[in-house]
């Protein structure tokens, strides 16, 4: 990849419709320049890519905080699926967005913020296997705790293993007398997941 590095991070070239479809500007560290870059490593083959965005601890100024960091990220990944979807590249990419906690639906501290909160979040995914536009799972009224078909993170874990061809019962290593894995002795494949 060095060889090919100063052109892969050119997105100067990308026409204005892609520039703008994503929302990204040469020359800029974005969100949305990380999702185009990420698109163009998939064109190239780069078989994993992470995008990092941090701001998202919204212990106090949660209105302000969620509309901010929504309108850095939520344009460019729609567009990175699009992209990907007619370039014919999204069947055989596997796009998860998430973090790694839900937020409290109760105000934290007297203001518009919230707290960690692990009984029931949100991710998206697309591609790579999955059904197209499926909704899975399901909170209650308040947001409190999953209600219908709630993922485990075993479960999630053998799914998103099983996507990229591993069976997750296989990838186990034996440590002081117990078989260890990477779902830990449990995690199901959740069949309604996938296409």
């Amino acid at each position: 990849m060095q060889s090919s590095a100063p052109e892969l991070m050119d997105i100067s070239k990308e026409s204005k419709e892609t520039l703008e479809m994503y929302g990204a500007k040469p020359g800029e560290s974005s969100y949305a320049n990380a999702c185009l870059l990420a698109r163009r490593m998939v064109e190239r083959g780069v078989r994993f890519v992470q995008i990092f965005h941090e701001a998202w601890d919204h212990h106090s100024g949660l209105t302000k905080g969620l509309k901010d960091q929504c309108g850095k990220t939520d344009q460019a990944s729609a567009a990175l699926v699009k992209d990907l979807k007619q370039r014919g590249l999204l069947e055989d990419t596997l796009v998860i967005w998430g973090g790694e906690f839900g937020r409290t639906p109760m105000v934290q501290g007297g203001n518009d913020g919230r707290d960690h909160h692990p009984k029931a979040f949100t991710m998206w995914m697309a591609g790579g296997g999955l059904k197209p536009g499926l909704v899975y799972g399901e909170s209650d009224e308040f947001g409190f705790n999953a209600m219908k078909d709630p993922v485990h993170v075993h479960d999630l874990h053998a799914t998103l293993l099983h996507l990229l061809g591993f069976d997750h019962t296989k990838l186990t290593y034996r440590f002081q007398g117990r078989d260890f894995r990477l779902t830990d002795v449990s995690g199901e494949v959740i069949k309604g997941l996938l296409a």
